[in-house]
């Protein structure tokens, strides 16, 4: 009888060990995934419905749930698709522009999202407790990782200062996301009024040659500002606006770039410091005149996508002026000069401010897009409020979508 209890207290004490010793591999695969670079947290999938709030007591058996449900689908063949990538930064007070933008991301697009969200390490808890808040039928949309703010070592004050703080984060996406083919990068001030799917589908668009898409940073060149201004080069008739960026990271680590500083190509991790070294006295906007650079000697890696996908100011403040949202509607908002907070556009602010206040699971007719029509009508007074209805022309598709998401929930 002794020899059998002797023999059951070895094999529990065996499983109390491998027990922990399948805890500590868990653990340090996830200490190590964020050992290299900037400081990372991984917010896992959520399963509809699951609690809120993965807490480091429970995020390891959460992390092995998620891999299960994984191998479950791979075993039934069938592997679950790919998110779409999206990619901002949040200095100083952007804390809130930030979330609403995430928001809009989240609110209207199908395929589920990962962000990679660059802040200042202060602001890492508030977009945490943020994310963490919103209702589980979101949260099963998106997961995130939080990554501090990074630059070279030796350059970084020189970077960080750059136009404004934090800006020029977006040069070093191909180098610090090492893991990731491709990614959609958006300025905190972005609002979208479409899904994300409609503008990571321009992807496919891109040749062989084709590495990155924006849009133009004027349509009307007599008003345009770096044909007019700029003491650098730039890329085709008026420039283009980084606001919005669809990058093809891979093809961007790999590629050799004509420049006007040696006879040969240089990477991209090669030329930027070099090209910053050269022109930092004349460039007038930061990282964007930087691109705009990069691009004019490579034009034929750039993908030119039409103003809807990157809707300002400039495009209705003196009439309007973008072709392509007249006939189609507005897809992307992009409220840069703080327009989001102040008077000067109050369509752009009433915009925001209804994706804001816009509670998650509530009717998006009664309660974003009849309100929103409303503000815009009190603005008709501003060239920019003439044109209301390109506001909402395309964000009554998406809300029609989300009441049948609702519905099918």
């Amino acid at each position: 009888m002794r020899r059998y209890m002797r023999a059951l207290m070895l094999c529990m004490v065996f499983a109390v060990f491998s027990g922990l010793y399948v805890y500590s591999r868990l653990f340090y695969s996830d200490v190590s995934a964020g050992r290299n670079g900037a400081k990372k947290i991984l917010i896992p999938l959520r399963a509809s419905g699951a609690r809120r709030g993965v807490t480091d007591k429970n995020a390891h058996w959460y992390n092995w749930y998620i891999m299960r449900q994984q191998a479950q689908l791979e075993a039934a063949g069938t592997r679950p698709e790919p998110p779409m990538h999206l990619a901002v930064v949040a200095c100083g007070e952007r804390l809130e522009e930030t979330l609403t933008m995430i928001k809009s991301a989240v609110l209207f697009s199908v395929k589920r999202l990962h962000l990679h969200i660059f802040a200042e390490d202060q602001l890492h808890a508030g977009f945490i407790e943020a994310l963490e808040s919103w209702p589980g039928f979101i949260r099963y949309r998106f997961n995130y990782r939080v990554y501090s703010i990074r630059f070279p070592n030796e350059n970084a004050a020189e970077w960080k200062k750059l136009f404004k703080p934090c800006a020029s984060q977006r040069l070093f996406l191909p180098l610090i996301l090492k893991d990731v083919d491709s990614i959609v990068y958006v300025d905190s001030d972005i609002l979208f009024l479409q899904p994300v799917d409609l503008l990571w589908r321009l992807l496919s668009d891109f040749n062989s040659s084709q590495l990155a898409a924006m849009a133009p940073e004027h349509e009307e060149p007599r008003i345009a500002w770096y044909n007019r201004f700029a003491r650098h080069p730039f890329y085709g008739r008026t420039g283009i606006n980084s606001g919005v960026m669809l990058m093809n990271l891979t093809r961007m680590r790999s590629m050799f770039f004509k420049n006007d500083m040696t006879s040969v190509g240089l990477r991209w991790e090669e030329l930027l410091m070099p090209l910053l070294q050269k022109y930092k006295l004349n460039i007038t906007w930061g990282d964007q005149d930087l691109l705009n650079i990069i691009f004019h000697y490579n034009p034929e890696s750039l993908l030119e996508f039409p103003c809807q996908w990157n809707y300002r100011p400039d495009h209705c403040i003196y009439g309007s002026n973008c072709a392509s949202a007249e006939e189609d509607g507005i897809y992307i908002l992009h409220g840069n000069r703080g327009v989001y907070h102040d008077y000067k556009q109050p369509a752009f602010r009433a915009v925001y401010e209804a994706i804001k206040k816009y509670t998650f699971g509530t009717d998006p007719v009664t309660s974003l897009l009849e309100p929103l029509e409303e503000e815009l009508l009190k603005t008709t007074h501003t060239y920019c409020g003439k044109s209301h209805t390109l506001f909402t022309k395309r964000l009554r598709n998406s809300v029609a979508k989300i009441n049948r998401k609702t519905q099918e929930r």
